[in-house]
């Protein structure tokens, strides 16, 4: 498989977990190479909300193994819902990625 298509097949990926949101834990995946590895979901709608929740949860996932990060979204946001104005909108982060456990 090109780079192209791994790089597609990852990024699709990623959005279909951002489309789950926070309420599940990291997911054992298959990586292009054939190798395991986890996808993590740690979008959210509370601005305060960093990447360290996505990172906090591959140290939980790999322990004293060490991870590597396959692939990363981009820390996009934007507002939802609210009314007239956005007086009442919420900031909503996007974020997830794949990686792979160091053995």
């Amino acid at each position: 498989m090109n780079r192209m298509n791994t790089a597609a097949m990852l990024a699709a990926s990623a959005w279909v977990l951002a489309l789950e949101g926070c309420a599940h834990g990291p997911t054992m995946t298959y990586l292009p190479s054939g190798d395991t590895g986890f996808a993590i979901n740690c979008s959210s709608g509370d601005a305060s909300t960093s990447w360290a929740a996505c990172y906090k949860q591959a140290g939980e996932v790999c322990g004293s193994y060490g991870y590597e990060v396959v692939s990363k979204d981009a820390d996009s946001g934007a507002t939802a819902g609210g009314s007239v104005g956005g007086i009442f909108g919420a900031n909503i982060k996007n974020r997830s990625m794949v990686i792979r456990c160091k053995q």
